[in-house]
């Protein structure tokens, strides 16, 4: 049987929940100004991007994404859907392809970050980046960095025989074919559709590798 003291309190701690939302909903920015007063928490960070050395100290909620292109001035990785979904923003991280905007820039200290502008420059093009200039591999441009890096990342993960998804067999080495392809880029979105010729683009490269 529940003590009427135990009903008492239970009240007690809804009317002190609802009169908490009741007044950030009636006073929004006095509860906003009382957040803004929060003094946010900091940490140095150092990792290596595109072969330099950089140092930075950063909001421990800043994304590698926005420590990229805020702090240290590389536009080239895209922010796009910020939730992970679209690819854009996909750099090469110890040599594994992640998503820059759902990783805080202080979990990587001491790793090493390639993003498009260290594959290559309009002087001396990446092979991936000469390849999808010429198969049309982008129309607006937009996902292209992210598209880059992840197709760079996708050959070495064929290298090293990580299986896919679309594998018949998990213990055979995985052989380049459209699906396979199509399978490994499926997290970076194309808008304009330019698939068929991101895929020509990842085969000539892989042929020169082979």
């Amino acid at each position: 049987m529940t003590k009427p003291s135990e009903i008492e309190l239970s009240r007690r701690q809804l009317l002190a929940a609802t009169g908490a939302s009741v007044a950030a909903a009636t006073y929004p920015s006095a509860v906003a100004a009382q957040a803004s007063t929060q003094t946010p928490s900091t940490a140095r960070v150092s990792f290596t991007v595109n072969n330099t050395v950089r140092k930075l100290e950063v909001d421990t909620r800043t994304t590698l994404l926005d420590a990229l292109r805020e702090n240290l001035r590389l536009p080239g990785t895209k922010k796009g859907c910020d939730h992970g979904q679209c690819g854009a923003c996909t750099v090469i991280v110890d040599g594994k392809r992640i998503n820059s905007c759902l990783s805080l820039a202080v979990m990587h200290e001491g790793g090493k970050i390639t993003t498009v502008e260290g594959l290559g420059n309009p002087k001396r093009l990446h092979p991936m980046q000469a390849a999808f200039v010429k198969h049309d591999g982008f129309q607006c441009g937009f996902c292209t960095p992210g598209q880059i890096c992840s197709a760079v990342a996708v050959l070495d993960e064929i290298k090293a025989g990580i299986p896919s998804h679309v594998a018949a067999d998990l213990n055979a080495a995985p052989q380049i074919s459209n699906a396979e392809l199509r399978e490994r880029m499926s997290g970076n979105i194309c808008r304009c559709g330019a698939y068929s010729n991101i895929v020509d683009a990842i085969t000539e490269v892989a042929g020169r590798k082979a």
